[in-house]
Protein backbone atom coordinates (compact mmCIF):
# COMPACT_ATOMS: atom_id res chain seq x y z
CA UNK A 1 0.00 0.00 0.00
CA UNK A 2 2.08 3.00 -0.93
CA UNK A 3 -0.14 5.63 0.27
CA UNK A 4 -0.27 3.78 3.46
CA UNK A 5 3.98 4.00 3.30
CA UNK A 6 3.85 7.47 1.90
CA UNK A 7 1.49 8.56 5.16
CA UNK A 8 3.84 6.98 7.68
CA UNK A 9 7.41 8.01 6.15
CA UNK A 10 6.15 11.58 5.82
CA UNK A 11 4.73 11.35 9.76
CA UNK A 12 7.89 9.76 10.67
CA UNK A 13 10.40 12.91 9.76
CA UNK A 14 7.51 15.50 11.42
CA UNK A 15 8.47 13.75 14.97
CA UNK A 16 11.70 13.55 13.86
CA UNK A 17 11.80 17.38 13.31
CA UNK A 18 10.02 17.96 16.36
CA UNK A 19 12.30 16.06 18.30
CA UNK A 20 14.92 17.98 17.21
CA UNK A 21 13.31 21.71 17.95
CA UNK A 22 13.04 20.61 21.39
CA UNK A 23 15.08 18.63 22.76
CA UNK A 24 18.68 19.58 23.29
CA UNK A 25 20.29 22.81 22.83
CA UNK A 26 20.89 23.44 18.86
CA UNK A 27 17.43 24.17 18.30
CA UNK A 28 17.77 26.77 21.03
CA UNK A 29 20.85 28.10 19.35
CA UNK A 30 19.73 28.17 15.94
CA UNK A 31 16.02 29.40 16.74
CA UNK A 32 16.86 33.52 15.69
CA UNK A 33 18.01 32.13 12.31
CA UNK A 34 13.93 30.19 11.53
CA UNK A 35 12.05 30.85 14.90
CA UNK A 36 8.84 30.38 12.77
CA UNK A 37 9.65 26.88 11.17
CA UNK A 38 10.75 25.85 14.91
CA UNK A 39 7.79 27.31 16.37
CA UNK A 40 5.79 25.00 14.12
CA UNK A 41 7.58 22.14 14.48
CA UNK A 42 7.41 22.20 18.81
CA UNK A 43 3.79 22.94 18.07
CA UNK A 44 2.10 21.12 15.79
CA UNK A 45 4.70 18.43 14.50
CA UNK A 46 4.14 15.80 17.71
CA UNK A 47 0.18 15.93 15.75
CA UNK A 48 1.84 13.39 13.19
CA UNK A 49 1.35 10.62 15.74
CA UNK A 50 -2.01 10.12 15.45
CA UNK A 51 -1.35 9.17 11.43
CA UNK A 52 0.63 6.22 13.04
CA UNK A 53 -2.57 5.37 15.16
CA UNK A 54 -5.16 5.34 12.55
CA UNK A 55 -2.82 3.79 9.93
CA UNK A 56 -2.27 1.05 12.75
CA UNK A 57 -5.90 0.50 13.35
CA UNK A 58 -6.68 0.37 9.70
CA UNK A 59 -4.13 -2.37 9.04
CA UNK A 60 -5.09 -4.36 12.08
CA UNK A 61 -8.47 -4.60 10.85
CA UNK A 62 -7.66 -5.81 7.88
CA UNK A 63 -5.34 -8.41 9.03
CA UNK A 64 -7.76 -9.72 11.87
CA UNK A 65 -11.22 -8.60 11.04
CA UNK A 66 -11.26 -8.36 7.34
CA UNK A 67 -15.14 -8.43 7.01
CA UNK A 68 -16.20 -7.42 10.70
CA UNK A 69 -16.12 -10.99 11.94
CA UNK A 70 -13.12 -11.66 14.09
CA UNK A 71 -10.88 -13.91 12.95
CA UNK A 72 -8.81 -14.42 16.45
CA UNK A 73 -8.83 -17.91 17.62
CA UNK A 74 -6.35 -17.59 20.16
CA UNK A 75 -5.64 -13.94 21.50
CA UNK A 76 -2.55 -14.60 23.79
CA UNK A 77 -0.79 -16.09 20.68
CA UNK A 78 -1.83 -12.67 18.84
CA UNK A 79 -0.52 -10.63 21.53
CA UNK A 80 2.71 -12.31 21.85
CA UNK A 81 3.37 -11.97 18.35
CA UNK A 82 2.36 -8.65 18.37
CA UNK A 83 4.85 -7.98 21.71
CA UNK A 84 8.31 -9.68 20.36
CA UNK A 85 7.35 -7.99 17.23
CA UNK A 86 7.73 -4.47 18.77
CA UNK A 87 9.68 -4.95 21.93
CA UNK A 88 12.64 -6.46 19.64
CA UNK A 89 13.94 -3.87 17.83
CA UNK A 90 12.70 -1.56 20.64
CA UNK A 91 14.91 -3.23 23.31
CA UNK A 92 17.88 -2.70 21.06
CA UNK A 93 17.45 0.75 20.55
CA UNK A 94 16.99 1.53 23.99
CA UNK A 95 20.44 0.02 24.68
CA UNK A 96 21.46 2.61 22.09
CA UNK A 97 20.17 4.84 24.33
CA UNK A 98 21.21 4.11 27.07
CA UNK A 99 25.26 4.19 25.76
CA UNK A 100 24.01 7.47 23.71
CA UNK A 101 23.35 9.14 27.17
CA UNK A 102 26.07 8.18 29.13
CA UNK A 103 28.38 9.15 26.34
CA UNK A 104 26.12 12.54 25.96
CA UNK A 105 26.13 13.08 29.75
CA UNK A 106 30.26 13.70 29.15
CA UNK A 107 29.72 16.59 27.17
CA UNK A 108 27.10 18.00 28.29
CA UNK A 109 24.29 18.73 31.60
CA UNK A 110 20.96 19.30 29.82
CA UNK A 111 17.36 18.33 30.56
CA UNK A 112 16.72 16.07 27.43
CA UNK A 113 19.34 13.21 28.95
CA UNK A 114 17.71 10.66 31.05
CA UNK A 115 19.63 9.86 33.99
CA UNK A 116 21.51 6.24 34.46
CA UNK A 117 18.67 3.45 34.48
CA UNK A 118 17.99 1.44 37.92
CA UNK A 119 16.85 -1.83 37.76
CA UNK A 120 13.14 -1.33 38.54
CA UNK A 121 13.13 1.27 35.45
CA UNK A 122 14.87 -1.14 33.25
CA UNK A 123 11.86 -4.18 33.73
CA UNK A 124 9.60 -1.61 33.05
CA UNK A 125 10.68 -0.64 29.93
CA UNK A 126 11.06 -4.62 29.21
CA UNK A 127 7.08 -4.75 30.08
CA UNK A 128 6.34 -1.28 28.52
CA UNK A 129 5.23 -0.16 31.94
CA UNK A 130 7.24 2.51 32.24
CA UNK A 131 4.37 5.69 32.08
CA UNK A 132 2.21 3.20 34.04
CA UNK A 133 4.53 2.89 36.87
CA UNK A 134 5.55 6.59 36.57
CA UNK A 135 9.26 5.43 35.83
CA UNK A 136 11.21 8.07 33.57
CA UNK A 137 11.98 6.91 29.79
CA UNK A 138 15.34 5.95 28.63
CA UNK A 139 14.48 7.94 25.20
CA UNK A 140 11.23 10.39 23.23
CA UNK A 141 8.73 8.59 21.75
CA UNK A 142 9.19 5.19 23.58
CA UNK A 143 5.76 6.15 25.01
CA UNK A 144 4.28 5.60 21.33
CA UNK A 145 5.41 1.76 21.65
CA UNK A 146 3.50 0.98 25.13
CA UNK A 147 0.39 2.69 23.44
CA UNK A 148 0.42 0.72 20.51
CA UNK A 149 0.67 -2.67 22.01
CA UNK A 150 -1.41 -1.32 24.63
CA UNK A 151 -4.48 -0.72 21.87
CA UNK A 152 -3.32 -3.85 20.08
CA UNK A 153 -4.49 -5.98 23.04
CA UNK A 154 -7.43 -4.38 24.20
CA UNK A 155 -8.68 -4.57 20.27
CA UNK A 156 -7.89 -8.12 20.50
CA UNK A 157 -9.14 -8.40 23.23
CA UNK A 158 -12.85 -7.14 22.34
CA UNK A 159 -13.01 -9.12 19.07
CA UNK A 160 -12.28 -12.68 21.65
CA UNK A 161 -14.97 -11.16 23.64
CA UNK A 162 -17.50 -10.66 20.40
CA UNK A 163 -16.90 -13.95 18.98
CA UNK A 164 -17.46 -15.62 22.34
CA UNK A 165 -21.12 -14.09 22.80
CA UNK A 166 -21.78 -14.81 19.47
CA UNK A 167 -20.90 -18.42 19.52
CA UNK A 168 -22.73 -18.71 22.68
CA UNK A 169 -25.67 -16.48 21.61
CA UNK A 170 -25.77 -16.90 17.88
CA UNK A 171 -28.81 -14.36 17.74
CA UNK A 172 -26.63 -11.48 18.58
CA UNK A 173 -24.54 -10.00 15.92
CA UNK A 174 -22.20 -7.37 14.84
CA UNK A 175 -20.87 -7.25 18.18
CA UNK A 176 -17.53 -6.55 17.31
CA UNK A 177 -18.91 -3.21 15.28
CA UNK A 178 -20.96 -2.49 18.71
CA UNK A 179 -17.77 -3.36 21.27
CA UNK A 180 -15.31 -1.03 18.49
CA UNK A 181 -18.25 1.93 18.06
CA UNK A 182 -19.02 2.33 21.77
CA UNK A 183 -15.66 2.51 23.02
CA UNK A 184 -14.58 4.70 19.82
CA UNK A 185 -17.06 6.92 21.04
CA UNK A 186 -16.36 6.97 24.79
CA UNK A 187 -12.41 7.89 23.67
CA UNK A 188 -13.99 10.53 21.65
CA UNK A 189 -16.18 12.12 23.86
CA UNK A 190 -14.61 11.41 27.55
CA UNK A 191 -11.40 10.03 27.99
CA UNK A 192 -9.57 11.88 25.15
CA UNK A 193 -10.49 14.85 26.71
CA UNK A 194 -9.31 14.42 30.16
CA UNK A 195 -5.17 13.97 30.46
CA UNK A 196 -5.99 11.76 33.44
CA UNK A 197 -6.05 9.07 30.84
CA UNK A 198 -3.36 9.94 28.74
CA UNK A 199 -0.89 6.88 29.37
CA UNK A 200 -3.53 4.55 28.87
CA UNK A 201 -5.06 2.85 25.30
CA UNK A 202 -8.54 4.00 26.30
CA UNK A 203 -7.17 8.06 25.59
CA UNK A 204 -5.81 6.96 22.00
CA UNK A 205 -8.53 4.93 21.29
CA UNK A 206 -10.34 7.53 19.54
CA UNK A 207 -7.82 7.59 16.80
CA UNK A 208 -7.01 3.51 16.64
CA UNK A 209 -10.68 2.95 16.31
CA UNK A 210 -11.49 5.70 13.33
CA UNK A 211 -8.63 3.35 11.68
CA UNK A 212 -10.43 -0.11 12.81
CA UNK A 213 -13.93 1.77 11.25
CA UNK A 214 -12.33 2.63 8.17
CA UNK A 215 -11.53 -0.34 6.97
CA UNK A 216 -14.87 -2.03 8.24
CA UNK A 217 -17.00 1.10 6.45
CA UNK A 218 -14.93 0.96 2.89
CA UNK A 219 -16.22 -3.22 3.18
CA UNK A 220 -20.05 -2.30 3.81
CA UNK A 221 -22.94 -1.66 1.09
CA UNK A 222 -22.61 2.47 0.70
CA UNK A 223 -19.84 3.12 1.71
CA UNK A 224 -19.58 6.83 1.09
CA UNK A 225 -22.66 6.98 3.24
CA UNK A 226 -20.84 5.29 6.17
CA UNK A 227 -17.59 7.10 5.61
CA UNK A 228 -19.40 10.47 5.80
CA UNK A 229 -21.11 9.18 8.96
CA UNK A 230 -18.48 8.10 10.79
CA UNK A 231 -16.75 11.42 10.05
CA UNK A 232 -19.81 12.87 11.36
CA UNK A 233 -18.81 11.35 14.19
CA UNK A 234 -15.75 12.83 14.91
CA UNK A 235 -16.79 16.09 14.03
CA UNK A 236 -19.61 16.09 16.20
CA UNK A 237 -16.83 15.31 18.97
CA UNK A 238 -14.59 18.29 17.70
CA UNK A 239 -17.98 20.24 18.36
CA UNK A 240 -17.98 19.29 22.04
CA UNK A 241 -14.09 20.06 21.91
CA UNK A 242 -11.76 21.25 19.64
CA UNK A 243 -8.62 19.12 19.50
CA UNK A 244 -6.28 19.02 16.86
CA UNK A 245 -4.86 15.89 17.02
CA UNK A 246 -8.46 14.60 16.55
CA UNK A 247 -9.20 16.91 13.66
CA UNK A 248 -5.69 15.13 12.32
CA UNK A 249 -6.93 11.55 13.14
CA UNK A 250 -10.48 12.56 11.45
CA UNK A 251 -8.59 13.58 8.21
CA UNK A 252 -6.28 10.18 8.03
CA UNK A 253 -8.86 8.49 8.65
CA UNK A 254 -11.70 9.85 6.05
CA UNK A 255 -8.25 9.92 3.25
CA UNK A 256 -7.56 6.04 3.74
CA UNK A 257 -11.44 5.10 3.95
CA UNK A 258 -12.09 6.33 0.39
CA UNK A 259 -8.43 5.54 -0.86
CA UNK A 260 -9.61 1.84 -0.27
CA UNK A 261 -13.27 2.17 -1.16
CA UNK A 262 -11.51 3.46 -4.82
CA UNK A 263 -8.60 1.41 -5.01
CA UNK A 264 -6.22 3.97 -4.60
CA UNK A 265 -4.43 2.65 -1.93
CA UNK A 266 -2.37 0.03 -4.14
CA UNK A 267 -2.58 2.03 -6.88
CA UNK A 268 -1.42 5.17 -5.96
CA UNK A 269 2.03 6.23 -7.18
CA UNK A 270 4.43 7.63 -4.65
CA UNK A 271 7.87 8.17 -5.08
CA UNK A 272 10.05 5.11 -4.27
CA UNK A 273 12.07 7.14 -1.72
CA UNK A 274 8.65 7.93 0.12
CA UNK A 275 7.79 4.07 -0.10
CA UNK A 276 11.26 2.68 1.69
CA UNK A 277 10.96 5.53 4.58
CA UNK A 278 7.65 3.99 5.35
CA UNK A 279 8.80 0.87 5.48
CA UNK A 280 11.82 2.16 7.92
CA UNK A 281 9.72 4.35 9.67
CA UNK A 282 9.67 2.55 12.76
CA UNK A 283 13.54 1.51 13.29
CA UNK A 284 13.70 5.67 12.61
CA UNK A 285 11.24 5.96 15.14
CA UNK A 286 13.11 3.94 17.74
CA UNK A 287 16.98 5.39 16.83
CA UNK A 288 16.68 8.97 15.59
CA UNK A 289 16.62 10.26 19.69
CA UNK A 290 19.67 8.53 21.06
CA UNK A 291 21.43 9.56 17.30
CA UNK A 292 20.46 13.18 17.72
CA UNK A 293 20.95 13.56 21.95
CA UNK A 294 24.77 12.60 20.55
CA UNK A 295 25.06 14.96 17.64
CA UNK A 296 23.64 17.80 20.29
CA UNK A 297 26.22 17.05 22.69
CA UNK A 298 28.95 16.95 20.29
CA UNK A 299 27.94 20.08 18.14
CA UNK A 300 27.82 21.51 22.15
CA UNK A 301 30.93 20.75 23.61
CA UNK A 302 33.35 20.80 20.33
CA UNK A 303 31.90 23.54 18.34
CA UNK A 304 30.69 26.84 18.53
CA UNK A 305 27.78 28.13 19.76
CA UNK A 306 26.71 29.86 16.95
CA UNK A 307 23.38 29.73 15.46
CA UNK A 308 24.80 28.75 11.31
CA UNK A 309 27.11 26.06 12.95
CA UNK A 310 24.00 24.85 15.07
CA UNK A 311 21.30 25.02 12.16
CA UNK A 312 23.71 22.69 10.48
CA UNK A 313 23.99 20.60 13.45
CA UNK A 314 20.07 20.05 12.74
CA UNK A 315 20.18 19.07 9.27
CA UNK A 316 23.18 16.93 9.95
CA UNK A 317 21.65 15.46 12.85
CA UNK A 318 17.45 14.99 10.61
CA UNK A 319 20.35 12.83 8.21
CA UNK A 320 21.93 10.81 10.61
CA UNK A 321 18.27 9.66 12.01
CA UNK A 322 17.59 8.59 8.62
CA UNK A 323 20.70 6.51 8.14
CA UNK A 324 20.90 5.35 11.23
CA UNK A 325 17.01 4.18 10.79
CA UNK A 326 17.84 2.51 7.30
CA UNK A 327 20.94 0.91 8.96
CA UNK A 328 18.93 -0.61 12.43
CA UNK A 329 16.15 -1.76 10.02
CA UNK A 330 18.81 -3.96 7.95
CA UNK A 331 20.70 -5.53 11.06
CA UNK A 332 17.69 -5.35 13.51
CA UNK A 333 13.76 -4.93 12.52
CA UNK A 334 14.13 -6.90 9.18
CA UNK A 335 16.49 -9.60 10.47
CA UNK A 336 14.18 -13.32 11.47
CA UNK A 337 13.94 -13.67 14.83
CA UNK A 338 15.33 -16.24 16.65
CA UNK A 339 15.41 -17.60 20.38
CA UNK A 340 19.18 -16.54 20.47
CA UNK A 341 17.62 -12.58 19.68
CA UNK A 342 14.90 -13.39 22.27
CA UNK A 343 16.94 -14.07 25.31
CA UNK A 344 20.25 -11.93 24.27
CA UNK A 345 18.79 -8.60 23.40
CA UNK A 346 17.05 -8.35 26.66
CA UNK A 347 19.80 -9.77 28.92
CA UNK A 348 21.69 -7.20 27.10
CA UNK A 349 19.62 -4.12 27.65
CA UNK A 350 19.35 -4.98 31.53
CA UNK A 351 23.45 -5.92 31.52
CA UNK A 352 24.26 -2.23 29.73
CA UNK A 353 21.71 -0.61 31.79
CA UNK A 354 23.02 -1.62 35.22
CA UNK A 355 27.14 -1.16 33.66
CA UNK A 356 25.90 2.35 33.11
CA UNK A 357 24.41 2.88 36.33
CA UNK A 358 27.56 1.53 38.38
CA UNK A 359 29.80 4.01 36.13
CA UNK A 360 27.27 6.67 37.08
CA UNK A 361 27.44 5.83 40.67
Amino acid sequence: MPLVDALKAISCLLIVSHHLSIYGPMSDLAYPLIPGLIEWLREYARMAVQVFFVVAGFLMAGKLVPLGVPLVADPVQSIKRRYIRLVIPYLAALTLAIVCSSLARQWMSHESISAAPDLIQLLAHIFLLQDLLNQEALSAGVWFVAIDFQLFVLSVSLFWLSRMIEDRYPQFKSTALILIVSLTIASLFTFNRNDFWDETALYFFGSYGLGILAYWTSNKDRPVLWLLLLGALAVASLMVDFRGRIAVATMVMLLLGFARQYGILERCSIPNFLTYLGRISYSIFLVHFPLCLVVNAAFFHFLPHQAVTNLFGLVLAFGISILGGALFYKWVESRPLTNKMKIWLPAGFVTSGLIVALGSS
